[in-house]
């Protein structure tokens, strides 16, 4: 049996946590949806949601951050590869498992560089 000491080692990227407010859209739909990403990595992101949406779907996102005394933003197209139901404070909602499918090169060191001041 395996504790969860171990299966954390052996992921690729170290999970940080965060408490980052992000925009998102389906893929091609003008509608922007709000939620929390609670941790991050440089494969992906658990994220808080209102909206109920499928595994698999595709997502445009956009995290803001505070760099020094900027607000600071990075952009990532992300796949729901798991869906949990989650409750907080009485408000329910869903928990998402978001695998990075595109993200360009300057907003990879932004993301880098976000986790390692965690």
């Amino acid at each position: 049996m395996e504790n969860s000491k171990d299966i954390r080692e052996r992921r690729k990227y170290p999970r940080s946590l965060v408490n980052l407010p992000f925009e998102y859209r389906v893929r091609d739909l003008p509608h922007v949806h709000g939620g929390l990403v609670v941790d991050a990595s440089e494969e992906g992101f658990l994220i808080h949601s209102m909206e109920d949406m499928p595994l698999g779907l595709k997502l445009n996102i956009v995290l803001l951050f505070t760099k020094g005394f900027e607000l600071a933003n990075l952009q990532v197209s992300a796949e729901i590869v798991r869906k949990d139901l989650h409750s907080n404070n009485g408000s329910k909602g869903y928990q998402y498992g978001l695998k990075i499918i595109q993200i360009v090169e300057e907003d990879r060191w932004k993301l880098k560089e976000l986790l390692s001041g965690c």
